[in-house]
């Protein structure tokens, strides 16, 4: 994904790279990012809420940050949660993403295993370029998770690797072209 403002080599920064890991399920994972108003089906929609709260000293971050998908955590923590604030800090998160990013699809990568070491190579050598940092107004510097400030992107994981090398081309290339 790139994000406006955001440069780097002559065009807008690369801010995250992600992968499904399901056959064929690119399209929801898209539609869970930008459409689907649920920080707990999107890191992405959690990471960028967090750094929205987190700018603006909200105390609903602790709230925010509660995962509501198993039954057993709507019980213990639903009535605690402002679920109607809740719905609009994720309408203020889908602005934002739907005005902000855009993004390219890397074309037909058939396995589940292939997509995985694209996605590590691809984060690894973002995440170490020099070229690739965030500017001083990015709002994921406003992350209370330092690897999302430091790194000058929207995740966490995968980050500092190893990065993508001729060789590492050629060999992706040889395992998965059989």
């Amino acid at each position: 994904m790139f994000e406006k403002s955001e440069g780097g080599h002559n065009g807008e920064r690369i801010v995250r790279v992600g992968t499904h890991t399901g056959q064929n399920n690119l399209p929801s994972r898209i539609n869970e990012h930008f459409l689907v108003e649920n920080k707990d089906r999107s890191i992405f929609r959690k990471s960028i809420g967090r750094a929205i709260l987190h700018k603006r000293r909200d105390p609903f971050l602790t709230s925010w940050d509660i995962c509501l998908t198993t039954k057993k955590a709507r019980e213990e923590y639903g009535e605690t949660i402002d679920l109607e604030y809740q719905k609009s800090v994720e309408q203020e998160v889908s602005e934002y993403i739907q005005h902000n990013f855009s993004f390219c699809v890397v074309g037909d990568v058939k396995s589940k295993a292939e997509r995985l070491f694209l996605e590590s190579a691809l984060v690894s050598t973002i995440s170490l370029c020099s070229a690739c940092g965030p500017s001083t107004h990015w709002l994921g510097n406003n992350s209370p998770k330092a690897k999302i400030a430091k790194s000058g992107m929207w995740q966490v994981v995968g980050l500092y690797k190893q990065p993508f090398d001729v060789e590492g081309c050629d060999a992706f290339l040889t395992q998965f072209s059989n």
